[in-house]
């Protein structure tokens, strides 16, 4: 397969989840796709053969997108391997519910350290090697708009992000790359279940008027609307995928 034929897409957090199924998506839509993450080296693996079964291009690359070497890593690594980069997905993130209190400090400043400083490194090494018609995509929440007891750091640093998105796209005027944030609901992704009993699962499902929590095919669907030919109108909004629920 010719990569010349191929545009590049970077998804950061792509060994599972969300991110994983925008990296199954991007590639089907042709990308030729760099699988970024963190820690979990046979998901991401497990990533990579998925896309070349079927007939796709991926490589994999390990780092911490709150390192700026590693991000630095990620970008030298999909330009020495593809020769270029056309869309750029920041998913990686983590969520952890804490309230606002004072002993929750140490859990904000993980939050806000691959939330926030990830996302900032990210988006800020995109909008150096992007060409003309790039696009850059950043995962934040709908929970912002819940605003739900023991979401405060998780919903500070997705209101980070969204700020972050609408700062870039005015900064990238002239280069025509469009920035955007995806803001799922929930999600029935192991990182959205992960604590929560079946009562408080039914309870969020239900939120939402389709009555359902989301599945990871409809945020990558969303993600390869943004990225792809019929998207390039959109530009720093914060795109709701939820069904409803905010």
């Amino acid at each position: 397969m010719n990569i010349a034929e191929h545009k590049v897409a970077v998804v950061t957090g792509a060994s599972r989840g969300i991110g994983k199924e925008i990296a199954l998506r991007l590639a089907a839509d042709g990308f030729a796709v760099v699988v970024g993450y963190a820690g979990q080296q046979a998901q991401a693996e497990d990533t990579v053969a998925a896309i070349q079964a079927q007939g796709g291009l991926a490589v994999a690359v390990q780092g911490d997108v709150a390192d700026a070497d590693d991000v630095a890593k990620l970008f030298k690594v999909t330009q020495q391997t593809y020769g270029r980069v056309d869309a750029v997905i920041c998913n990686a993130g983590t969520m952890e519910l804490a309230p606002i209190k004072m002993d929750s400090a140490e859990a904000l400043d993980r939050i806000m350290s691959t939330n926030v400083r990830g996302t900032f490194l990210v988006l800020a090494k995109a909008a150096e090697v992007l060409g003309d018609s790039g696009r850059i995509v950043a995962l934040s929440s709908s929970a912002i708009a819940k605003a739900m007891p023991g979401y405060g750091p998780y919903v500070a640093s997705k209101a980070a992000v969204e700020g972050l998105v609408h700062v870039l796209a005015n900064e990238l005027r002239g280069r025509n790359i469009t920035v955007n944030a995806v803001s799922p609901g929930p999600v029935a992704t192991e990182l959205f279940l992960n604590g929560k009993t079946e009562e408080q699962i039914a309870t969020l499902a239900n939120m939402a008027p389709l009555e359902r929590l989301g599945q990871t095919v409809d945020i990558a669907s969303a993600v390869s609307f943004l990225v792809g030919k019929d998207g390039g109108w959109v530009n720093a909004q914060a795109f709701r995928v939820n069904g409803g629920f905010a």
